[in-house]
């Protein structure tokens, strides 16, 4: 069947189901083994009562009524958890490897194609939440507006606008901006604020001058509009600390063994700055560990789920730029980046900065409907965290980051009804989240089913 065809046909599954959630009064899970995204320990038999868009009760099944006219849907075998996160994704990218290609080729079809593709396997994906970090202005702006108000499938979205820089690449200008003056600095983040974006990103800050990073962060600061930086350079890290910014993307520094210890030092003194709140991190480490694995066995890029959605046309670029994975030039140093990207992920950890679920999904080989839950299992299987902990960094803490915790991030009564259910022990074994069975975004069941 075409992708065309089957984008239509899960429009309509989406709507349908829409409809259906919303003539039952409450819905009620029932059954299943509940991670509420507190950290404590899972419930079981647990019972989560859902009216509207927000969770009304949550409990076991005795100490909850269960109204008789209540949805009923079985979770028994089931973990239950709060909807993820994934804090870097770019929906304007599907994967392609060659970005020149794309970015010429493709730009006026982000809004009515890509992006909302990207979206929609976020979400079939169980992400219910997502930061889209770089993409054009206004096309950023409609998409997230038309999820907001049911048009279109995806998770609720976070959006940057372009990328703020010293020069945008060339032909790029339209979703990266070039700063030149303090003045100009200022004047482009007032430009994303008044267009209603949730967050600025800013990266090559190493190339601007110190007072037009300051103002790039003030001026953020002053509309309440946290800001993400690039951390692939030394000098991007000491200067986005001293100028302020909230969340660094990245792992960085490409072969070198860990980071220097004048930045762990500078890391250690703002993470004990409690007023300041928590340091956040986005490692999107997945990719060192995975690339050589990709590339002798390509299963991931014959999944088909990364084509949901998308136009054929689309799908048979794509896949013609990956005909031969092992030769891309994107990728040629991560093995030697997989070396030593374990030691500085533990001195992120260490230096008290809090880790965030993020993948930098679009990227080249990494699709969408994929990237969130291969973060997390290298996270649990290659870099020894706590599960739980691990959980928490793909829901609690995101939520936290975006200053959203009072509606979204955990399981709770009163917060808005983002949930995923997989069948299995998540904590045991957290790559079942490969396969999400329910996903339930503001209350309403938007997949029921593998």
């Amino acid at each position: 069947m075409p992708a065309p065809r089957l984008h239509s046909l899960a429009l309509l599954f989406f709507a349908l189901l829409c409809g259906s959630a919303q003539a039952a009064p409450v819905t009620a899970l029932v059954g299943g083994r509940l991670i509420d995204g507190w950290g404590g320990a899972p419930v079981n038999d647990s019972v989560i009562l859902i009216e509207g868009e927000r969770i009304q009760a949550v409990g076991t099944r005795d100490t909850v009524t269960i109204p008789a006219d209540a949805r009923i849907v079985d979770c028994r075998g089931m973990s239950v958890l709060p909807g993820l996160w994934d804090m870097h994704v770019h929906t304007m990218l599907l994967g392609h490897s060659d970005y020149t290609h794309w970015d010429k080729t493709y730009p006026k079809r982000f809004e009515t194609e890509i992006m909302p593709a990207a979206a929609q396997q976020l979400l079939l994906a169980g992400v219910t939440s997502a930061r889209d970090l770089g993409a054009p202005l206004e096309a950023s702006i409609n998409v997230r507006e038309r999820i907001k108000r049911g048009e279109i499938p995806g998770p609720t979205l976070y959006v940057s606008g372009p990328f703020i820089q010293h020069e945008p690449y060339p032909g790029t200008e339209d979703f990266r901006w070039g700063v030149d003056s303090v003045a100009d600095a200022r004047e482009k983040i007032r430009r994303l604020a008044a267009a209603g974006v949730d967050v600025v990103k800013l990266i090559d800050q190493d190339q601007m001058t110190f007072e037009e990073v300051q103002a790039v962060v003030d001026e953020a600061h002053q509309h309440g509009l946290p800001v993400v930086a690039h951390s692939h350079r030394p000098d991007e890290i000491r200067i986005g600390l001293k100028a302020g910014v909230d969340c660094f993307e990245h792992t960085g520094l490409a072969m070198a063994p860990d980071y220097p210890e004048d930045i762990l030092e500078l890391l250690q003194e703002r993470t004990g700055k409690m007023s300041l709140g928590p340091l956040f991190w986005c490692p999107t480490i997945e990719g060192f560990f995975n690339y050589e694995d990709n590339v002798r066995n390509p299963m991931h890029i014959e999944d088909t789920g990364w084509q949901f959605g998308v136009p054929a046309d689309i799908v048979a670029d794509i896949q013609r730029s990956l005909k031969h994975p092992g030769w891309l030039a994107y990728y040629q140093i991560t093995p030697l980046r997989a070396q030593t990207s374990a030691k500085k992920f533990q001195q992120l950890r260490q230096s008290g900065a809090v880790l965030l679920i993020g993948t930098d999904s679009g990227i080249p080989m990494k699709f969408h409907n994929q990237s969130t839950w291969r973060e997390l299992d290298i996270w649990v299987n290659k870099l020894g965290m706590d599960p739980m902990q691990t959980l928490r960094a793909a829901t609690y803490w995101p939520a936290v980051a975006m200053k959203v915790e009072r509606d979204y991030g955990t399981i709770s009564p009163g917060k808005m009804a983002d949930i995923i259910a997989v069948k299995g022990d998540v904590l045991r074994y957290i790559n079942l989240l490969q396969r999400v069975d329910l996903v339930v975004k503001h209350g309403r069941i938007v997949k029921l089913g593998s």
